[in-house]
């Protein structure tokens, strides 16, 4: 069995290599490592261009998920920055990468950036440490062409905080020549279950518990969610998608949490999944949003722009294996990964329970909201 079937384990890296797909951003948000080259932490400044007549300072310093904001030298597909210098008379003098929310937020604690490419907990921590002002959504042309159900993610009202660039869903997968099918609660009930190693794969066990609102657990709903998992042992983590992949190739696991992009590689590598039945399954959204600092906002809106026109949404939903916000965005080389998530369908976005961070108490039952803090904690005690 295992033999049979390390040739299509080779597909399956193949494909993810040539893909580009990064590691998903999960709903903390954020990725773990990944099997995309990187570039290096932070870019050189870069020989400054003619200043646009516009422009009163002219330079952005940006903090992004690992393969949200490339700028050549890894691949054609992820060079969509690498002319917006040339195209806009501004210049990108730092690009600093990181792979988790953890991370995202030690450097925010360091230094100001003018744009980050913020999840729900690290917007929410953005918005209420009152380190990003609003943006002006009539001075984004692409910004109409997201979906409402996208846009309300990172708005209070009608105030917006954020630009949503892409998102994605987790769904379980199950090997085929070992069981057949089942729900959540069968997947969270076995030993040989693979999930993502994140806090919020917690919500993921609310919702198998038929928890309505999975992102709203207050206190006692948090144990109960925790001591579920924990009265299940044998169950194995990853952080690098390629560990999960490895795993349904050797026949190690029974179950592996992933995303539909990785089930169709899986699928394309001739492996024997498909997701369990689900009528509910939690995702996220990651957001471009604006330095409460920034002034001179004319080069910050040019990047916002340029992040929602749809050819670098179509590149960067196609590298990173995740759906563009911009539904438009959706043919070419990104056809195959809207087409997974059903990023088109309106039926496919209203299944999905978008992490948010809870605005104070938590429906029903009623009780305050515990934080990431807490849902942080009694993840890594159930890990350990």
């Amino acid at each position: 069995m295992i033999r049979s079937r390390l040739p299509a384990l080779a597909l399956a890296l193949t494909a993810l290599g040539c893909t580009g797909a990064a590691e998903p951003a999960d709903p903390s948000p954020g990725s773990g490592p990944t099997a995309t080259p990187s570039p290096s932490a932070s870019r050189a400044p870069s020989p400054s261009p003619t200043a646009s007549p516009t422009q009163s300072d002219g330079t952005l310093q940006i903090l992004a998920y690992r393969g949200y904001a490339e700028y050549g030298g890894i691949s054609p597909q992820a060079n969509w920055t690498g002319t917006f210098e040339k195209d806009t008379g501004c210049r990108l003098a730092r690009i600093d990468t990181v792979q988790t929310p953890e991370e995202m937020s030690a450097r925010l604690r360091t230094r100001a950036y003018d744009l980050v490419s913020a999840g729900p907990v690290v917007a929410a921590e953005l918005i209420e440490a009152g380190k990003v002002q609003p943006v002006d959504a009539d001075r984004v042309e692409g910004y109409d062409d997201i979906p409402e159900r996208l846009r309300d993610l990172v708005a209070d009202g009608d105030t917006v905080y954020g630009v949503p660039f892409l998102w994605g869903y987790h769904e379980f997968l199950y090997d085929t020549s070992r069981v057949k099918g089942g729900d959540l609660a069968d997947v969270f009930g076995s030993g040989r279950v693979m999930l993502r190693d994140s806090p919020l794969t917690l919500a993921d066990a609310a919702l198998a518990g038929g928890v309505s609102h999975p992102f709203e657990l207050d206190a006692k709903s948090l144990d109960e969610v925790a001591e579920r998992l924990e009265g299940t042992s044998g169950r194995t983590f990853w952080t690098n998608q390629l560990d999960l992949i490895k795993g349904f190739a050797t026949g190690s696991v029974d179950y592996g949490q992933a995303t539909p992009h990785l089930r169709e590689l899986l699928v394309k590598a001739r492996q024997p999944v498909k997701a369990v039945s689900a009528r509910k399954v939690t995702g996220w959204a990651d957001s471009w949003m604006l330095g409460a600092g920034v002034t001179a906002t004319d080069c910050a809106y040019r990047w916002l722009n340029r992040m929602t026109e749809t050819g670098t949404q179509r590149d960067a939903a196609a590298w990173n294996g995740l759906a563009p916000a911009n539904t438009k965005a959706c043919k070419g080389r990104a056809r195959s990964v809207c087409e997974a998530y059903g990023a088109t369908r309106t039926n496919r976005l209203d299944r999905v329970v978008f992490a948010t961070r809870p605005p104070g108490d938590c429906r029903p039952p009623k009780g305050e909201c515990t934080d990431y803090a807490a849902w942080s904690q009694r993840w890594r005690e159930l890990v350990e």
